[in-house]
């Protein structure tokens, strides 16, 4: 069985440039490196495949998934929900997919490899730190049809409300639910280390 990772790298990160950030917030630097570079790196580390969505316009993503040999896939998304089926549509030999957000690069790849090994027993599986939902959502085969409908900003919120069994594993990593939305927390983290 193949699990992947789908990386959507598509958004535009409107609320990142509204807070006085310069450009795409996966450009930016965090420790040396982009955000997207950090994230990239952990999921390649969890030795799963990885599949990204990035815009065309994103010419620094493309070319860090060139440098890595990471299959890329230009779109010009409307919303997370197209992202996360044009991932899924291009990886369709998969068995199983964990869709994760490019602007979180503190998971680490230990959690990429236990969402994937759940997903032997559950059909939505997700960690969770202190009750609180996070990334990757990993699906199996079984709803790559509704994965690949997918449409707007929602990603797959409505899927997750209308399956209903989802499987939380507690983990003790606040990275699972740790973003980069606004400038203010490239420097935050920055301080961190």
């Amino acid at each position: 069985m193949t699990t992947g990772i789908v990386i959507t790298a598509a958004g535009r990160g409107e609320r990142f440039i509204q807070a006085g950030g310069i450009g795409n917030k996966l450009n930016a630097l965090l420790q040396g490196k982009t955000v997207f570079e950090h994230t990239l790196q952990q999921a390649l580390s969890s030795g799963l495949p990885v599949q990204v969505v990035t815009r065309p316009e994103n010419l620094l993503v493309q070319q860090v998934c060139a440098a890595d040999q990471v299959p890329c896939i230009l779109l010009a998304s409307g919303g997370l929900g197209e992202s996360i089926a044009a991932g899924v549509a291009a990886t369709a030999n998969w068995d199983g997919w964990l869709i994760h957000l490019a602007d979180m690069p503190f998971v680490s790849p230990q959690i990429f490899v236990q969402v994937a090994a759940a997903l032997s027993q559950h059909s939505i599986v997700r960690p969770s730190f202190q009750q609180q939902p996070g990334h990757p959502v990993g699906f199996t085969a079984l709803l790559r049809k509704q994965l690949c409908a997918l449409r707007g900003d929602n990603g797959a919120r409505e899927l997750l409300r209308s399956h209903g069994q989802v499987h939380l594993i507690p983990v003790y990593q606040p990275a699972i639910v740790q973003d980069i939305d606004l400038p203010s927390q490239l420097v935050a983290n920055e301080s961190m280390n």
